[in-house]
Formats: C-alpha cells, sequence, structure tokens
C-alpha cells in the first residue's frame, strides 16, 4: 500500500479495514482488503468513505 507499518495499525485500530482482526497483539489483515482512503492527503479530502 506504500505506507508504513505504524499507518496500517492505525487503519486497524480505527476499523477502517473491514476483515482486521487482531490476534495475540498481531493485526490479521484478508489478502484481498483494499486500501482506506487517506484523509490527510488532498485526493483522500475529497473522498468520503461509504
Amino acid at each position: 500500500w506504500g505506507v508504513t507499518p505504524r499507518r496500517v495499525n492505525y487503519y486497524c485500530a480505527a476499523g477502517r479495514i473491514p476483515g482486521a482482526e487482531k490476534m495475540a497483539g498481531v493485526w490479521l489483515i484478508p489478502k484481498n482488503a483494499e486500501k482506506p482512503i487517506d484523509g490527510r492527503t488532498k485526493q483522500g479530502k475529497g473522498l468520503h468513505h461509504e
């Protein structure tokens, strides 16, 4: 996805990756999961989550 592991952890903790589960302190993310829209960028600010 081109983001840091910390950012992925944030996405998971915020519930922004459907199907992600925390098991034994590690986030398990489905292979088919799509990258959430990043609201920190200009491109992301104009888009809204469904």
